[in-house]
């Protein structure tokens, strides 16, 4: 198994939507800490809505896989997802 840092970015314009789905979108993601594959996630400050994602998994590709249903994915909020392969140096995990 791999650590896959997850960066989405968010469609500003839909913002009425992400608000009307967010708990689906969390329960979703709540689901895949449960099975193991979330280690972390949240929104991150800053310049426009985005947020960063920390996963367990064999590959990016799973990791990809896994996020395409993603309510937020499948109704259009998230316009942007890169998957990164993370080494984690040091870590409180």
């Amino acid at each position: 198994m791999a650590y896959f840092a997850v960066f989405y970015e968010y469609d500003p314009s839909k913002s009425e939507l992400a608000d009307e789905i967010r708990p689906r979108h969390r329960a979703f993601l709540a689901d895949l800490k449960e099975r193991g594959a979330n280690v972390a996630s949240g929104p991150l400050s800053g310049d426009g809505p985005n947020a960063l994602l920390i996963f367990e998994a064999d590959s990016a590709q799973t990791v990809e896989e896994l996020l395409d249903e993603d309510p937020f994915k499948v109704c259009g909020v998230v316009t942007g997802r890169s998957v990164h392969p993370w080494n984690p140096v040091i870590s409180r995990f």
